[in-house]
């Protein structure tokens, strides 16, 4: 098999763990700005972590021949503090030319606050702006079919934006089709013990095809698994799925949308 992992924190991984996803097929990593697992204290303390997503990880990767892209943001659950979020918003152009930066992400809804949303929209603004690609974190559990259309709603008054440029990530066998059917791409993240199993991740791709679908791990501090994408292909495989129909759904699909920025290539 051959993949790319489109959404990967690995700021919070181990080398090994590189290592372990250039030896199972990976070809690209994608790291979306995220957490750090504590708020941090200061808007300067991002453009220390911007700097680490641009400049240091692409040259751990690339120890192990792998490329590394990011995404940049402040991450939802950051942005409660409307000021301390404008200061990190007017330091986030200075990073959206560089080569290796996709556009912005993963932005979204953590609790579904007013506040939260203000400073989404503050950023699909900045993403209209610069014509960046768009990656949206949508929430958990019993929020995420609200946080989910909040969302969708959101992106409706930016029609600059096209649809097939967001990627709604995150998706769960009730919100998947809401998101499809808007025009967005959906990310399928799989998780040990929350979001999605393989098995499940197996199911929504049987029954809604695998158009403008991608999956990934978004592993990070918590329970999570690097070699999530790899696995879930075995599980398509073993249940009679071609090769060529795992390729594309762990290749050939986030190549597609990746590829739309301009910035992002990889070998066949």
């Amino acid at each position: 098999m051959r993949y790319i992992e489109p959404h990967a924190h690995m700021v919070s991984r181990t080398t090994d763990d590189y290592e372990r996803m250039a030896l199972a097929g990976c070809r690209a990593v994608c790291e979306p700005a995220f957490w750090a697992g504590f708020d941090r204290s200061s808007p300067e303390a991002f453009r220390d972590y911007f700097l680490q997503l641009t400049d240091y990880e692409p040259r751990r990767a690339a120890k192990h021949g792998l490329k590394h892209y990011s995404w940049i943001c402040l991450n939802p659950k950051e942005s409660e503090d409307a000021g301390f979020a404008r200061e990190v918003l007017k330091i986030m152009p200075e990073f959206l030319d560089k080569p290796n930066v996709l556009g912005i992400g993963e932005i979204g809804l953590n609790k579904n606050t007013r506040t939260e949303l203000a400073i989404f929209e503050k950023h699909l603004a900045l993403a209209e702006k610069h014509n960046a690609l768009v990656l949206v974190h949508t929430p958990h559990l019993e929020d995420k079919l609200k946080g989910t259309r909040l969302i969708l709603d959101a992106l409706r008054n930016f029609p600059k934006i096209l649809p097939e440029r967001v990627i709604i990530d995150h998706v769960e066998e009730h919100t998947v089709r809401e998101v499809l059917a808007r025009g967005h791409w959906a990310g399928i993240t799989l998780y040990p013990i929350s979001k999605c199993t393989a098995p499940r991740a197996a199911d929504i791709l049987e029954t809604c095809g695998a158009e403008r679908l991608w999956v990934n791990s978004a592993c990070d501090w918590g329970v999570s698994d690097p070699l999530a994408p790899p696995k879930l292909g075995l599980e398509l495989h073993a249940r009679g799925h071609s090769w060529a129909a795992v390729d594309r759904v762990l290749f050939r699909n986030p190549r597609e949308f990746l590829g739309q920025g301009g910035k992002f290539s990889v070998e066949e």
